[in-house]
């Protein structure tokens, strides 16, 4: 008892002195007389570890807004008096954010939060398979934190007197490098295949995949450049995950949106890596249910919040058949038609666009008596009479119609779709082409339509051409709001462009700004440039 006493001061030093607070249940987590692991209170630290990532992956206002409101393929309008939030959705979008933001804030604080809890297992005598999860968890906090910040406070241990040491503070090409050598290191004692809500070996191998494809980026955000050498790494380690994939197309769903049901634990079976929901053990965070409430409309069935919304031009830039963009309203032929959710509530999957339907096939009015039809115009402010209409909706998740909260849909982070369309991009960026396992592709034209030509895709046309700019709107199209958008933009250099209700920006945009609470208290920080 006095051991856990120590630790629980520990992390209570830790947060005071981070200005940050500990969700409610992590905290019993961390306090609670689970012995397991190798006889300290590694089982339920590593059990409260994960569960530190609920709210920083999985709310709406955090790394998911970071990543996509900042992007072609996401916006949060204004509606009179609904989404204003003081303009925080707003400046997002149009890039006008500071160093007070408070989502942003708050989600730099909680995946700090969340690597200070995977240090904790690892200093209370882990198993080594507990051991390697730990530390697949401390590198997947580190790594956002690096992608968004630059600045990586770090700690290798949560143990001794923290208020008279502060956090050292790891940059760049050195933060990916110590993310790199925690993964390797960690794949040996991981357990084998995907990890559907626990680290595994493929999950390490697809974080680090994304770490060598970006590494020229952390080096130099506005000119790139790309090492041979990394990428051959993204190949080596794409074929290594493909060797645990049915030969293709048997590692592909039979409908695109099978990787989001509240069964993707069983049927998603392209998913790498999840972050776990599980209503019945009261399991995750609201990450699949903000996809499908925070953009359907009041009057809907499953009933939202009239927010977010997709970009005309985004929706544009799909091929009309390729039923990843979802939608229709005519019957079950349509693409966006999902057996069992359709036939019941009347809506669609994917995007949403023009009248709207319930269950019985009546037409659906908005709370004002007119028609309830999506249109591609969306202002950052809407005023007037269309404050219900404006924008294309996204349901990208399919709804648990039994549960609320938590939703039992995992939250997807790496797919199949993903490792594929890295490798084909490390290709075309200097890498040898490898024909790999599984019969995949061999070259990146061969992989990408590989993907397109699936009948759970299209029917599409193969492409005659694959270049990066293919990779890249294949990308879009393939992984839109699943939180990748702005990694994407910045790597291809479209970040800081002129788009639809944004102006071009400058370069201190590649970084999100240190918060101001953060440098107060930590001076081995500074701000980033441009703030």
């Amino acid at each position: 008892m006095k051991y856990r006493k120590l630790i629980l001061i520990a992390f209570t030093v830790f947060f005071l002195a981070a200005c940050t607070k500990l969700e409610e249940r992590f905290n019993s987590e961390t306090t609670q007389g689970s012995s397991g692991g190798g006889g300290g209170n590694a089982t339920a630290l590593l059990q409260g570890a994960y569960r530190s990532f609920n709210t920083p992956l999985q709310d709406q206002s955090r790394w998911w807004a970071a990543s996509e409101h900042t992007s072609d393929e996401a916006v949060g309008p204004t509606r009179g008096g609904d989404w204003d939030d003081n303009g925080v959705w707003r400046v997002l979008h149009n890039h006008r954010w500071n160093a007070d933001h408070g989502f942003l804030t708050d989600t730099y604080r909680e995946l700090l939060q969340s690597q200070f809890a995977a240090t904790t297992v690892l200093d209370n005598n882990p198993t080594p398979q507990q051991g390697a999860e730990a530390r697949f968890l401390r590198a997947l906090a580190m790594y956002f934190v690096l992608d968004g910040w630059d600045q990586v406070p770090f700690r290798s241990t949560s143990l001794g007197d923290l208020t008279k040491t502060l956090p050292e503070v790891k940059k760049g090409t050195e933060a990916a490098d110590y993310i790199i050598s925690e993964l390797t290191a960690a794949i040996a004692n991981l357990p084998a295949g995907n990890g559907h809500g626990r680290a595994s070996k493929n999950a390490a191998r697809g974080l680090l995949m994304k770490v060598y494809l970006n590494k020229g980026v952390y080096t130099n955000r506005a000119t790139p450049t790309f090492a041979a050498a990394d990428m051959n790494q993204v190949i080596t380690l794409a074929d290594q995950i493909l060797a645990d994939f049915p030969a293709y197309p048997g590692g592909f769903t039979a409908n695109f949106f099978d990787n989001f049901t509240p069964n993707n634990d069983v049927i998603g079976k392209e998913i790498v890596y999840s972050l776990r929901n599980d209503n019945a053990s009261g399991t995750g965070g609201n990450g699949a249910m903000f996809h499908y409430h925070c953009g359907t409309h009041y009057n809907q069935t499953p009933s939202g919040w009239n927010g977010f919304t997709t970009l005309g031009d985004f929706y544009d830039a799909f091929d009309p058949a390729d039923r990843r963009r979802g939608g229709g309203t005519v019957g079950p032929t349509d693409f966006g038609y999902y057996p069992g959710f359709t036939d019941v509530t009347g809506m669609r999957v994917g995007m949403l666009f023009g009248q709207q339907k319930n269950g019985a096939g009546a037409n659906l009015q908005d709370r004002k008596g007119n028609p309830l039809s999506f249109t591609k115009e969306v202002a950052l402010k809407e005023t007037g009479n269309n404050l219900e209409v404006t924008g294309i909706r996204v349901v990208k998740y399919v709804q648990d119609q039994v549960h609320q909260f938590p939703a039992d849909n995992d939250l997807v982070i790496l797919r199949l779709a993903d490792i594929l369309l890295m490798k084909a991009e490390a290709i075309l960026r200097g890498g040898t082409a490898t024909a790999g396992p599984g019969g995949y592709g061999a070259t990146a034209a061969a992989i990408v339509n590989n993907i397109r030509i699936l009948p759970s895709r299209g029917p599409l046309a193969p492409l005659g051409t694959v270049d990066l700019n293919a990779v890249y709107k294949e990308r879009g199209f393939e992984l839109y709001w699943e939180g990748w958008r702005r990694n994407d933009m910045i790597r291809f250099g479209t970040f800081l462009n002129q788009r639809q209700l944004k102006t071009a920006t400058g370069s201190e945009r590649l970084l999100f700004p240190i918060p101001n609470q953060q440098l107060t208290i930590n001076p081995n920080l500074t701000q980033n440039p441009g703030y």
